[in-house]
C-alpha cells in the first residue's frame, strides 16, 4: 500500500510541474502578441513611407515601374526604370526615410532604344485612347505602366476588373512592331 502511496505522490509531482508553469507561459503569451502587433504596425507604416517616397519621385511616369519590400528595416527595390537618375534617385529617396538602415537596389534600367519609344507612346495611344480605359489616365501617375524592353511589353499595375485587364491586353497587343505582350495587371479585388 505505501508503495503504491508512494507511487501515487511521484506521480502527482510530476504532473502538478508542468501546470505549474501554465500561468508563466499564458502571461508571455500575450506580450508576444503585443509585440508582434506593433512590429506589423511599423513594418505597415514603413512600406506606406516606401511607397509615398517612391511615387513622389519627380521623373517617375507610366513607362516605369517600381515595386519594393521591406524585411525589417532592410528595403528592396526592384522594377524597371527609363531613365538611370530615376534608379539612384529612388534609392536615395528610400534611404532618407528614418528607420530603413539598408537600400538594395535591384531596379533595372531599360536600353535606349528609339523603337522601343516608339512603341511606348503608340501602347499609351492605345490603352488610354481607349474610352473604357481613358479614366486609368486621369491621376499623377496612371495605374497602368507599360514597360518596353526590346519589343516586349509588359503591363504593370491596378485595374478594377477583369474586363479592364483583357482590354487593356487585347489594346496592346493590337499595336504594330510589338513581339509580346505581358499582362501583369492586377484586379483591385484581388490584390487586397
Amino acid at each position: 500500500m505505501r508503495r503504491e502511496l508512494r507511487a501515487l505522490f511521484v506521480m502527482a509531482l510530476l504532473l502538478a510541474t508542468p501546470a505549474a508553469a501554465w500561468p508563466n507561459s499564458l502571461a508571455a503569451h500575450p506580450q508576444e502578441e503585443k509585440k508582434q502587433r506593433n512590429e506589423a504596425k511599423y513594418r505597415e507604416k514603413l512600406s506606406k513611407e516606401v511607397r509615398h517616397q517612391l511615387v513622389m519621385l519627380p521623373w517617375y511616369s507610366v513607362f516605369d515601374n517600381l515595386a519594393y519590400k521591406v524585411e525589417g528595416d532592410k528595403v528592396t527595390l526592384y522594377g524597371q526604370v527609363t531613365r538611370p537618375t530615376l534608379k539612384s534617385d529612388a534609392e536615395a529617396a528610400v534611404k532618407s526615410i528614418e528607420g530603413v538602415s539598408s537600400v538594395v537596389n535591384n531596379i533595372e534600367v531599360l536600353p535606349l532604344s528609339p523603337m522601343d519609344d516608339e512603341i511606348r507612346r503608340a501602347v499609351y495611344r492605345a490603352i488610354y485612347g481607349d474610352p473604357a480605359l481613358s479614366r486609368y489616365g486621369f491621376q499623377a501617375v496612371p495605374s497602368i505602366h507599360i514597360i518596353v524592353k526590346n519589343g516586349n511589353v509588359t503591363l504593370e499595375g491596378v485595374v478594377d476588373n477583369e474586363t479592364d485587364k483583357n482590354l487593356a491586353g487585347l489594346r496592346a497587343n493590337g499595336v504594330p512592331n510589338v513581339f509580346s505582350v505581358k499582362n501583369n495587371l492586377v484586379v483591385a479585388a484581388e490584390g487586397k
